[in-house]
């Protein structure tokens, strides 16, 4: 490993738009770590890694990212192993069509999407400390704007069952804590060396609907089309993580559309809302 090469973690690079992403920071010369549910998942993200950087040796981590004890765990090893990282993206997430619940009684949702990203920050951020100028950088999304009737701390635990089409106001619920949490980070970070950022990487066909019978069929049709490109959200999440035009910029919100920055829907920017998410995420963590 090159000594020299910034050290960005990365979730969710086992597909969509986080295997394009992984490929253009190795291209870059990053060194990747990289999480995935299992080794085998995570060969073909290698595989396209070393066509671009033949030299390249992203690291593999496997945990159940719907299980915040692994989290936490897998988070102590990655700093174990590396003392200082420069960039951690979390951008896993999922959109569940009909209601799961996690071995720890949680919405799968909301564990995947929000409480992943919560517990490997914290857990990652002594060794993000030690950087120069490390980033965070959050994938959000505008379905964030139809969340329904948000209300904390019952969000965090809510397992009632919902439809397909209800899914969405679920998915916009956790999307919504991710920018709340990443606003939060950013303010508690404020005159670190760290900065937090989230990032709309607007319509995407890759892994679209994976739970849906037509996803594939669907994916196909809208490529043809030349609908949703991947590359351009992937692009987004790349450029907050490196560009040298988002260094020491924190607390932005910015959506693929136009690279414009965005106000994000109520509450997220409601300091006393953020702060009560923060208090009910840890007692939540705290029981677990």
């Amino acid at each position: 490993m090159n000594d020299e090469a910034p050290t960005i973690v990365l979730t969710g690079a086992t597909g969509g738009l986080g295997a394009l992403a992984a490929t253009s920071l190795a291209a870059a010369g990053a060194h990747l770590v990289i999480t995935a549910r299992s080794a085998q998942r995570a060969e073909a993200t290698i595989s396209s890694v070393r066509e671009v950087a033949p030299t390249a040796d992203p690291e593999v981590f496997v945990v159940d990212l719907s299980r915040p004890g692994e989290v936490r765990k897998v988070g102590e090893e990655i700093r174990a192993r590396h003392g200082r990282i420069d960039v951690l993206i979390n951008n896993a997430g999922i959109h569940a069509f009909e209601p799961r619940v996690t071995a720890d009684g949680l919405p799968e949702m909301i564990a995947v999407n929000y409480l992943a990203p919560f517990v490997l920050t914290r857990e990652l951020l002594p060794s993000l400390q030690r950087s120069p100028g490390a980033r965070v950088v959050n994938v959000a999304s505008e379905a964030s704007r139809r969340h329904g009737d948000l209300r904390i701390p019952q969000v965090l635990s809510d397992t009632t069952p919902f439809t397909a089409r209800g899914s969405s106001e679920r998915y916009g619920q956790s999307k919504l804590l991710d920018i709340m949490f990443t606003l939060a980070l950013a303010r508690r970070l404020d005159g670190s060396t760290v900065s937090a950022n989230c990032v709309d990487p607007g319509f995407n066909v890759t892994g679209l609907g994976r739970d849906l019978r037509f996803a594939a069929g669907l994916e196909r049709v809208l490529r043809a089309l030349r609908i949703g490109d991947p590359a351009r959200g992937a692009g987004l999440i790349v450029d907050l993580a490196t560009e040298a035009r988002y260094a020491g910029r924190s607390g932005l919100y910015v959506t693929e559309k136009h690279r414009r920055e965005l106000v994000p829907a109520d509450p997220a920017t409601d300091v006393s809302a953020q702060d009560e998410l923060w208090r009910a995420t840890e007692l939540l963590l705290d029981r677990l």
